[in-house]
């Protein structure tokens, strides 16, 4: 076994060392020489973020609890030392024991989002490891993929020997007992990667041909040999109380983007808005029992000497324990010290008892998330939000001594009309209206309103996936109109709009609803220079465009084209249990407006019941 560390000199000369170092407070130590399974696990982006991510201190806990394996990390090293390592021909290693990735048995790279794809190769090739999954031997780790963007795999399948599809904790003893079976055995990386590839929930792409039809889409996708499963069904933990969970969560020596205790209260949303992946593929809904939650967060905060503690789901207000866990949170761990930070609540009598009693969220901004402007939109992305239920929100909150507000929009949702897009500043000026309806010795100064856009792409497993998105050009003169709207509001000089960059998200609409075909693309693009392409000071709009340009791929094929219900997709061989069916049925219904009851109010056979738990194994529906 090798171990590298990076010396003093270099040390010096980065940013930011302590990203390199590991040591941090709980990190598991193991003799390597004892272990039959070597697993790195990867965040493709900076260690600040991805030491901020929930699903790896999971993936690290449950690996570690074998006896016979190691889970160690790697993250993608920042600019500065990228440049050292190539000059020094210096081999990305792991933060536990600074061994080579390339001489793991296995590497996995967390998917979070699509603009962190040059990112892989990057990890890819400081680690030696060959850039294409054909060009492998047996002496390359198996790289797996796993989060939210397998469930499109395509774009980057190529480089990808497996992708986990689902959620992480069920499936890894499986294919490590099948790795160390083989591997005894000697048998060639195809093999190895065959029998993986009949495994519950891996997808293998070399076991899969994909044909294309005349006009760019697909005509087949198969299995290319008899007892490969035609469908993956995705992996999900059914007892969602008793899945695994860090009381030890590792806590870095420099500040994180998320540098609190982190509690998973619930997973899955009943709520079913149209523009949400991760409302459909973590379906059905499921609930830690409330006791549950009060342990891990006493052993968490002994564990961590962490200050501050949150809450994590899709919706949190919907979780059935809230009131009770967060008035625990306040009287017995707030007590010692601690933060309570609260997730983004439904603005009602409760949230705002609540929010009085923790410090840190007192009086600061209120945010709101009715994603469109009129009723009329919210209704075709079924947002479930009427300006009534905003407007007496935030009339609550103004009378308890609130004055500032956030909104977030979405511009370019489908159907979408320039009436639309101007009830964003009409929306923001009617809430400011309702603050100054109260007599001046009962407000809290002036208010202060800050509304910001993003630009809507369509996502793989929504009802949208079907929908056009908007050409940067248009998204960009649609905030420009927007924001003069807000500009000629002179009786409200407090209000503020500010929008995201459309190219960006013109790409992450290419690369979340790719094909195979993106895949020599992906690779260009970073041979000439892209990394970090979702960091807005290194994304280069004009490398990626010249990467499309060289390999003779349309942008618009993937964008502002609408697909047909008949279409083959490139994620259809992926069964998440919500069904083609009903999100076509979403499609239909979005274009005419109507809305769907969320899943207590009304199941609608989504078809998440088959693998139970949530509402629909409470019965509930």
């Amino acid at each position: 076994m090798s171990r590298l560390a990076l010396s003093d000199e270099i040390l010096m000369k980065i940013e930011k060392p302590a990203r390199y170092i590991g040591n941090e407070v709980n990190m598991i130590k193991k003799n390597p020489e004892d272990m039959d399974i070597r697993f790195c696990m990867c965040f493709p982006d900076v260690y600040e973020i991805g030491m901020s991510h929930l699903g790896i201190q999971i993936i690290y806990d449950v690996i570690n609890k074998r006896e016979d394996a190691y889970c160690e990390r790697v993250y993608s090293p920042w600019p500065d030392l990228d440049r050292i390592m190539r000059e020094k021909q210096i081999p990305l290693f792991s933060l536990e024991t600074q061994t080579p990735v390339k001489e793991f048995d296995f590497l996995g790279i967390t998917l979070q989002y699509e603009m962190c794809y040059t990112n892989i190769l990057q990890i890819l090739e400081l680690s030696g490891i060959p850039i294409w999954a054909k060009d492998r031997t047996l002496e390359d780790p198996i790289v797996f993929g796993g989060g939210p963007c397998s469930y499109n795999p395509e774009p980057i399948a190529d480089f990808f020997d497996v992708f986990y599809i689902g959620e992480g904790e069920t499936r890894f003893d499986d294919v490590f007992e099948l790795y160390k079976q083989l591997k005894k055995q000697g048998v060639a990386r195809e093999e190895l990667l065959y029998q993986i590839a009949k495994i519950p929930g891996m997808y293998v792409p070399s076991m899969y041909k994909v044909d294309y039809k005349e006009d760019g889409t697909i005509a087949s996708f198969e299995p290319v040999r008899e007892d490969v499963p035609e469908t993956i069904t995705k992996e999900i933990v059914l007892d969602f109380d008793k899945a695994p969970y860090p009381s030890k969560p590792l806590v870095p020596y420099i500040k994180a983007t998320q540098d609190r205790v982190t509690l998973e209260i619930m997973r899955g949303c009943i709520r079913g808005c149209r523009f949400c992946q991760a409302g459909m593929i973590y379906r059905p809904t499921r609930q830690k029992n409330v006791e549950t939650l009060q342990k891990y967060a006493r052993e968490m905060i002994r564990s961590t000497g962490h200050e501050e503690i949150s809450l994590s789901s899709l919706s949190s207000s919907d979780y059935e324990c809230l009131k009770e866990l967060i008035y625990f949170l306040i009287d017995e761990i707030g007590n010692n010290d601690v933060n309570v930070s609260l997730p983004s609540l439904r603005i009602d009598a409760f949230s705002l008892d609540v929010m009085k009693k923790v410090q840190d969220i007192k009086k600061s901004s209120l945010t709101f998330a009715p994603e469109a402007g009129t009723q009329r939109l919210r209704d075709v992305i079924n947002k479930g939000l009427t300006e009534e239920v905003i407007l007496n929100g935030a009339m609550q909150a103004f009378k308890g001594g609130w004055n500032k507000v956030k909104f977030y929009f979405m511009l370019g949702l489908p159907t979408e009309t320039n009436e639309d897009a101007e009830g964003i500043p009409k929306l923001c000026e009617t809430v400011a209206e309702a603050y100054y309806s109260i007599p001046k010795e009962e407000r809290n100064g002036k208010i202060s309103i800050t509304a910001s856009s993003s630009f809507f792409v369509p996502k793989p497993f929504t009802p949208f996936q079907w929908a056009p998105m908007l050409d940067g050009e248009t998204y960009i003169e649609r905030a420009h109109h927007v924001k003069d709207i807000f500009r000629q509001q002179l009786n409200f000089k407090s209000m503020k709009y500010t929008y995201h960059e459309s190219y960006v998200s013109v790409l992450e609409g290419v690369l979340a609803r790719g094909d195979r075909k993106l895949s020599s693309v992906i690779y260009d693009a970073y041979k000439s220079g892209c990394i970090f392409d979702s960091w807005t000071e290194f994304f280069d709009n004009d490398r990626w465009m010249a990467a499309f340009e060289k390999n003779g791929i349309s942008i618009p094929f993937y964008t502002t084209r609408e697909r047909s219900l008949d279409e083959i997709l490139p994620w259809d061989f992926i069964d998440i249990g919500v069904t083609k069916r009903f999100l076509a049925s979403e499609w239909e219904k979005a274009r005419q407006g109507i809305v769907t009851p969320n899943c207590r109010e009304q199941c609608s056979g989504c078809g998440a019941a088959k693998f139970g738990g949530g509402v629909c194994f409470e019965g509930k529906n």
